[in-house]
């Protein structure tokens, strides 16, 4: 099958449709209110970024030739209509959600968003002494000329565009802009009147406050309406790694603040005349342009405050420990007897913490070497690798500085372990360092052995809470032995390949996982047992997509778990009708990435970093691990079928793209659910 033959939905199509199911979670009445709200606010996060690099990229595309088009395999410009159709309707059905459904749910539970037109002369004078004391100082607005130029705006700064007018003088309306603060919360609780519970947003409180800010000009007519620019995020930088390559990526990040003007999100009450002068001002087109909620950088609302009852918001689950392992005893000693996988976030991201710490005050511990993509913001393995240093091992940790919208957080731990003695290497600036990996070698009986642990998911205790991640524990010193020579090769800037147990991009990983579903087909015609089960966040490779419809045309039954873009179509008669796809989402993000191949009845099944993406497979380094341990095999696959039984929170991917949800039968499944309860029940 020719790559231009390959049925695909257009990736970025399939990413809309993905977030279609984040707003189906704000939309579904038996999630908690409060999380609802959270979800609106992912949905609105997510389209943020989505408008700050995948749009910028498709914009350049319309620039190229027709042929090179045809090399695309699609129109450009024809997929960004189609984009801003979806996003049309996706933000209508977002407004409508927020405005005539949370908030009015929110009513019943005694809880009030306000605005500047609802309060009563006590809760004004709350908010005229708030406005006074604490959000005056913090307001610079700039009034605007004609003579000069408009100002430069922020990416996704929030604004009012302000109109000061004297109805029946001759006096010319002023406009001005006010960037509202991200300083202070923008959620404010009022004070409560007879159990009635208030809470208004900083932008209401500026509007309810306009005269005080504009009062000098004795204009009597003033308008506000919200706008926000989102620009594009991609990153340009020198094609040499140098010592000044901080240097470079740092002031890449402050050219990122004025990158071009991508989407021009505004009130949807503003007239149209003042918009006409916005997009006079700041050149755009009629595309960019969205009228949307009068509530721009709606993620803020993440931090949505619960002010009503518990059952507002889902139960926290106490992270359950690891059967078996006893963070109480030495884990080296447990480790080296067998494998334990940590299942995030059902299970305790600390056993990784204590891993590190042990490591760092083990006398017999004489290197750690680790790869980081994304940190928390107040890190504690980065504490622990500074505490090994201090306590005299070599310590080899590669920091991704290219981990988009995380590299202002990197560029800084990267100069504290730097301060601490820590040799930081920065990676390659072509290849993305995406593995998650870490080996410590120890001298034991006077020979060094490895402890590796390897995941899907960051070395990051914050996300560890929220994604659903592997993490494995093993003493094998042949995945130790690799895991040497892939930190030799980051070391020395170089790729190698010919592993016999880890599969690594960017060298191995296609030709490895091709010959894994080729050998599939061959158990199928042979007629020995052959199945495929896929977990990951995206499948676009077009490469791997034509293998899968291959496999699936012979008869090979493959079932996966996309819970992002999918561009396969599955269920295709003649083509994938043997492809089942289901994508979940629910109040935990699904992170990992697992690959379980039947293999004739001794199955393989891999642990990833990688989903099947051109980027992944071709372009970063990525390391997938075997399971070799029976009893974690066993556990893996156990989570997996439970995830595929899912009836609650599954939807079908099928090439309407309708979202529709698993249907149902006699017992409801949720695997979020389902997989606590069996890890806490083993």
């Amino acid at each position: 099958m020719s790559k231009q033959n390959v049925l695909l939905t257009n990736r970025e199509i399939s990413w809309l449709y993905f977030n279609e199911r984040v707003l189906q979670e704000a939309a579904d009445k038996k999630v908690p209110l409060v999380e609802r709200i959270r979800f609106l606010a992912i949905f609105s996060s997510n389209l943020d970024e989505f408008y700050r690099v995948r749009v910028p990229t498709l914009t350049r595309l319309t620039k190229v030739n027709a042929k090179a088009k045809e090399l695309l395999g699609y129109n450009p410009k024809k997929v960004l209509k189609e984009i801003k159709d979806l996003v049309v309707r996706q933000e209508a059905r977002f407004d409508d959600l927020y405005e005539n459904v949370i908030i009015k749910e929110l009513a019943q539970e005694k809880i009030f968003i306000i605005n500047e037109y609802q309060l009563n002369v006590r809760r004004g004078q709350f908010l005229k002494e708030y406005f006074n004391n604490r959000l005056l100082s913090n307001l610079v607005p700039i009034m605007l000329d004609e003579e000069k130029p408009f100002p430069e705006l922020k990416d996704r700064a929030i604004y009012f565009l302000v109109r000061l007018s004297k109805p029946g003088s001759s006096l010319k309306s002023r406009y001005s802009l006010i960037e509202i603060p991200t300083s202070l919360d923008r959620f404010i609780v009022l004070p409560e009147t007879n159990d009635l519970k208030y809470i208004i947003l900083l932008d209401d409180i500026i509007k309810y406050c306009l005269q005080d800010i504009y009062f000098i000009f004795n204009y009597p007519v003033l308008e506000a309406y919200s706008i926000q620019l989102t620009r594009d995020a991609e990153l340009s930088l020198d094609r040499t790694v140098s010592e000044k390559f901080i240097e470079t990526l740092s002031k890449s990040l402050q050219k990122r603040k004025k990158g071009k003007p991508m989407r021009l999100l505004v009130d949807n009450k503003i007239p149209q005349f003042m918009l006409d002068y916005l997009q006079d001002k700041l050149e755009l087109p009629s595309e960019a342009v969205i009228r949307s909620n009068k509530y721009h950088n709606f993620k803020d609302f993440v931090d949505f405050p619960n002010i009503g009852r518990k059952e507002l918001e889902y139960t926290r689950q106490q992270p359950l420990p690891v059967k078996g392992l006893d963070s109480g005893k030495s884990l080296f000693s447990q480790i080296k007897k067998r494998d334990f996988l940590v299942n995030l976030p059902y299970q305790s991201f600390d056993y990784i913490i204590h891993f590190l710490r042990e490591a760092a005050i083990d006398p017999q511990v004489i290197e750690i070497s680790i790869t980081l993509y994304r940190l928390a913001q107040n890190s504690r393995v980065i504490n622990a690798l500074i505490n090994a240093a201090k306590n005299g091992k070599k310590v080899n940790c590669l920091v991704e500085l290219k981990a988009r919208f995380d590299e202002k957080n990197n560029i800084y731990w990267t100069n504290k372990l730097e301060e601490e003695g820590v040799h930081v290497n920065y990676g390659m600036i072509d290849y993305k360092v995406h593995s998650k990996i870490c080996l410590i070698t120890r001298i034991e009986k006077g020979v060094q052995v490895y402890y590796s642990s390897l995941a899907t998911g960051n070395f990051n205790e914050k996300t560890a809470r929220i994604y659903c991640d592997h993490s494995i524990f093993t003493y094998h010193q042949g995945i130790g032995a690799e895991l040497k020579k892939v930190f030799r090769g980051l070391e020395r800037k170089v790729f190698y390949d010919n592993y016999e147990y880890l599969i690594v991009s960017p060298l191995e990983t296609r030709k490895k996982v091709f010959a894994l579903i080729d050998k599939e087909v061959s158990n199928y015609l042979e007629g020995k047992p052959a199945k495929i089960i896929l977990k990951m966040n995206s499948l676009a490779d077009e490469d791997m997509i034509a293998k899968l419809y291959e496999a699936g045309k012979a008869g090979v039954k493959i079932k996966m778990i996309v819970r992002g873009m999918c561009c396969l179509v599955p269920g295709v008669k003649g083509l994938s009708e043997n492809i089942e796809v289901i994508s979940i989402v629910d109040k935990f993000l699904e992170h990992a990435r697992v690959w379980i191949f039947q293999n004739g009845g001794d199955e393989k099944i891999y642990l990833s970093s990688a989903d099947f993406m051109t980027r992944n497979l071709d372009q970063r380094l990525e390391v997938g691990f075997p399971i070799l341990d029976a009893r974690v095999k066993k556990e893996i696959k156990t989570i997996i079928s439970i995830q595929l039984k899912d009836n609650t929170k599954a939807r079908i991917i099928n090439i309407l793209n309708d979202n529709r949800y698993k249907k149902r039968g006699l017992k409801e499944y949720r695997a979020q659910n389902d997989i606590y309860n069996y890890l806490k029940n083993r």
